[in-house]
């Protein structure tokens, strides 16, 4: 008998730990700021991560990003911030963009993988969207990215 509640107990805790792991990336994406921002008046949502926390998570675990979405990294200071893909499930494009506003460099990155993504001159923004989603809305080097309000 105290067998068969050990192993219910374990099925159990199993249970609710498979659910946590399904629920952790869907409850952080829903606490972060959504904004607008426009492209060749094109609107794209994209979550904002401002604090280290948010950042370092990123789009980690996501399974999906919608359409025309994304994940706006805002820095407190210009630098040579650089990017991974550790633990996130998507392939990705990133957009640099300096203090100005302007895209300084558009860059793939492969999911899963610990290759280290620099912008070839510091930025305080970047811009995540799902692989060439950013091309698709017509982004290119130099183009300028405008925020709906101020974040």
């Amino acid at each position: 008998m105290k067998k068969e509640r050990r192993c219910l107990a374990r099925r159990i805790e199993g249970f609710f730990f498979i659910l946590f792991l399904c629920w952790s990336p869907l409850v952080h994406s829903q606490s972060l700021l959504k904004i607008p921002l426009y492209i060749h008046h094109k609107e794209i949502w994209v979550e904002v991560a401002k604090t280290p926390e948010e950042r370092s998570r990123g789009l980690m675990g996501r399974k999906f990003l919608g359409k025309d979405e994304g994940m706006l990294f805002i820095f407190e200071t210009e630098d040579y911030h650089g990017f991974w893909m550790k633990d996130t499930l998507l392939p990705l494009s990133i957009a640099f963009i300096d203090r100005d506003g302007r895209i300084v460099s558009i860059t793939d990155m492969q999911p899963l993988t610990l290759d280290s993504h620099l912008p070839p001159k510091p930025i305080l923004y970047a811009l995540e969207m799902k692989n060439l989603k950013i091309l698709n809305c017509g982004l290119m080097i130099t183009e300028l990215v405008w925020v709906s309000k101020k974040v």
